[in-house]
This record gives structure tokens, sequence and C-alpha cells, in this order.
């Protein structure tokens, strides 16, 4: 998951009231798509997590597996809070998230592999590492899971980062396009007897916006364009590269997508409608030019954002029933709408790879993630073939520059036992997978549990 604020687009507010940026061209689709297919299987509840956020680092400063990633740095410069060592243990207690999930009764699992671990030096592999995913992947579908691998997830190896340059790092290091290949092949050949969905990249446009213009994430620059065009360029050769090497090491392989897509409304002070074309652009640029490759369209929505300053610069100040604890917008309407621009936009088989929402307040979890179940519970009503739904978050964790701020998970994490403690929410989630297998509680119930009157959430 990745901070969904964007403040950039306020850097961008001069730029976006000249009138000069125009929506993205849709890109022409086959509407006979042999992949979008009519669901067939069982429907894909799921639960979301990455490998940075979650994973203990388990080696110690000066051994030879020992790694750091670009974040680590960027931490060390002050510039985000630190993640610090133990994570939610899910490295070393991966046993313990599997025992969570069997609890809360999903099908499916999304975790990350974080490449640092893998190769902590160029060319340099941790084997006992890659037997570790193996295993974690094993362990997942021996207790009735199928695993949902993202091979990338914000993070790079702190060898990717050129600390006397910043515009050679990460996706522009010489050594991206020579190590990128083999670590991908080594990942997947490993995995394939175990994993059949394969997500190249973790919300790329993401990453970009906030790395290269709001300088918010790695490398941390500020309305850089051109790095941000170079970079793009090189994260579409990476996704696409990926799905053509997992699809040579598994012929059946399904490649997912995952792109953040936060719904934007038009607004009053975006008189040109500039704005919103540039977060159309945010949204949509890297999919449109990788979906082609792609079995299942995955994305990421969170929340609704109006393009002015005013709504941007009241963000931490938004508090109340329709916030979560980060100021962003808790619309529901919006996933059903985004669900039919994607559904138009490319014509293949959609999943909601991650949905859910930062809040003190379990009660208004339950709220938010029952009435975004109402709107994909619609749109497949409507046509939309919709084959999955993800919830972010299994445990409470680090969310990137808001530190831990932002409790997500619908389980508390004990730390001296190292137990998940699943909150009301999980068993909510719980109950719908359970009764989704004949008549859902969807069709019994039309609303949600109300929140107290007068809740404001601090």
């Amino acid at each position: 998951m990745r901070s969904r604020g964007l403040p950039v687009v306020a850097l961008l507010a001069c730029a976006a009231l000249t009138g000069c940026v125009t929506p993205p061209p849709a890109p022409r689709i086959a509407r006979t798509n042999p992949a979008a297919k009519p669901q067939t299987g069982p429907f894909w509840w799921g639960i979301s997590s990455s490998a940075f956020q979650n994973e203990d680092r388990a080696e110690k400063p000066g051994t030879p597996n020992y790694f750091e990633t670009d974040w680590d740095l960027f931490a060390k410069a002050k510039r985000v809070p630190p993640k610090g060592d133990d994570g939610t243990f899910s490295w070393t207690s991966f046993e313990r998230d599997i025992e969570a999930l069997k609890k809360i009764g999903v099908n499916h699992y999304r975790f990350g592999i974080e490449w640092a671990r893998v190769e902590p030096q160029p060319g340099r592999y941790n084997e006992a590492a890659i037997r570790r995913y193996a295993e974690m992947a094993r362990q997942l579908k021996a207790a009735g899971i199928e695993p949902v691998v993202t091979l990338w997830h914000f993070t790079f190896p702190s060898w990717l980062v050129n600390e006397k340059n910043s515009r050679k790092s990460r996706w522009l290091h010489p050594l991206y396009r020579e190590r990128w290949p083999s670590y991908v092949e080594k990942m997947t050949k490993v995995l394939a007897p175990h994993v059949r969905t394969f997500a190249p990249q973790n919300e790329p446009n993401g990453d970009l916006a906030l790395g290269y213009v709001s300088a918010t994430w790695p490398p941390g620059h500020l309305l850089d364009f051109v790095g941000h065009s170079a970079a793009l360029d090189e994260s579409v050769w990476g996704f696409r590269k990926a799905a053509e090497i997992v699809r040579k090491n598994r012929r059946d392989a399904l490649i997912l997508s995952i792109a953040a897509l936060p719904y934007w409304e038009h607004a009053l002070l975006d008189p040109t409608g500039a704005y919103y074309n540039l977060m159309q652009r945010m949204n949509y640029t890297h999919l449109d030019r990788t979906f082609d490759v792609c079995d299942l369209i995955g994305f990421n929505y969170y929340y609704t954002e109006y393009p002015d300053f005013t709504a941007l610069l009241a963000i931490k100040a938004r508090r109340g029933r329709n916030y979560s604890l980060l100021g962003w917008i808790i619309q529901p309407r919006s996933l059903y709408k985004q669900i039919q621009n994607v559904h138009r936009r490319y014509g293949k088989p959609i999943v909601v790879t991650e949905n859910g929402i930062a809040t003190a307040m379990d009660i208004k979890r339950v709220r938010y993630l029952f009435n975004h179940m109402l709107e994909v519970k619609e749109a497949i009503r409507d046509g939309m073939d919709v084959r999955g739904y993800f919830v972010w978050t299994l445990v409470d964790n680090y969310e990137w520059h808001h530190g831990y701020k932002a409790p997500f998970g619908m389980a508390k994490l004990d730390r001296s036992t190292r137990q998940r403690l699943l909150r009301p929410s999980a068993l909510f989630y719980r109950g719908i997978i359970g009764s989704s297998q004949s008549s859902t509680i969807l069709d019994e119930v039309s609303t949600a549990p109300e929140l107290p009157p007068g809740f404001v959430e601090r």
C-alpha cells in the first residue's frame, strides 16, 4: 500500500490551471479478449500485505546476507520515519500470519518478495531466503489459501541507490536493467510450482508520482517531470519483462496489475479541468502501457478526492464519520464508478487488490468494508467481471511516510507473543466470506452498522 493523500498535486497547481493538460486517451482494446471470460471459479476473498512493511530483517549487520533498501537509506536521511528491524515478524513468524488468515477464512493472500533480501549484493543471492519464500507459498497452499505474489512493492536494494546522484537511482540506476530480469527469473522459477498469480509491480504509478513529483518518497525529487518520464519508461519495461519471464516459467500463469486508482471528482476551483486531467494521467498512463500483457486488471482503491487547493490544504484537519484517520474522503460509491471505468477502459477481468481504512475505531472499519463490498457486489450484478476483493491489511504495520500512525490491520500485534489479535472487523469479514457460499449476507443486509452519534475520530 502507499500513502494516498496525494498532496503532490498542490505543487502542480500553477501548471494545472493553465489548461494545457489533457485527459489520457483511452487505449484501443480488443472487445473479444479471450481472457475476459465470466467468473468460473470461486470468488477471490483475500487480504494483501507487503514484504517491507511486515517482515523483520532477521539478518545482523556485517553478515553476508545483511541487506538494506532504498527506504532504509531514505529513513536514515530523516526523510521518512524509520521502520525498525522487527516489522510484524512476518519473516521469522510467518506461521502466525497463516494462523490468522485461516481464522478469517480467506481463500487468497497477497504477499511480496523483498528484492534486497533475495539479492543483498549485485549478483549474489541469498539461497536460503529464496527457499524460504517458496516455503511460505507452499504453506499457504497447504492451508487452502492461494498465494498471490508481488515481485516489487516500492522498495529497491540499497545498491540501486546512487547517493551522489539520485537521478541515477532506483528505476534509473545502470544496474536496474541488468539485475531485474535475473531476480525475476530466480524467484518465479522457484515459486512456479506453488504460485500461479504474479503481480510484477505494486502501484508503480503512485511510486513515480510521490518519488519524482512531490519529493515525498525516494528518490525525493520535486517536480522532476523529466525524471518521472524516464522512470516511467523503465518501470513499464520492467513490468513487461517480468510478465514475459513469468509466462516462460509457468505457462498457465496469471499476470495481475496493481495500480493506485483513487477516484477524482471535478472541482469548481479547477475551471479548466487540467488538474483533474493530470490526476487521470497519474492514474492510468502506466496501466495503459502494460494492460495488454495482463490477464487481470487489479487496482487499489481507498478514497475520493477533489482537485482544488482547499481540499488538499484541509486534509490534515478532516475529522468525522466521512473521513479516515488520515483525512481521506470515504465515498464507497466511487469504488463502483472506478470499477466501471476500468471495465470500460480495458475490457478485462478485474480484481480489487486493496481496500481498507486507517482508523482507531473498528466499528468504522466494519462500516467502511461493508459499504465498499456492497459496491463490488452491485458492479458484478451490473455485468462487470470482478473476480476478487482484497482487504488491506492483515495486521497493523509500517505505513510508509506515515510510520506506525495509521492502523489499517484487521488484527493488532502482540509483540511479546507475536500473536495477531483479531479485531471484530476480521470476524465480520469471516462472516461475509462464509455466508457468500450460499445466500450472501450482502443480499440480506442493506446497511452497515451505524457509528455512534456525533462520532469524531481523533
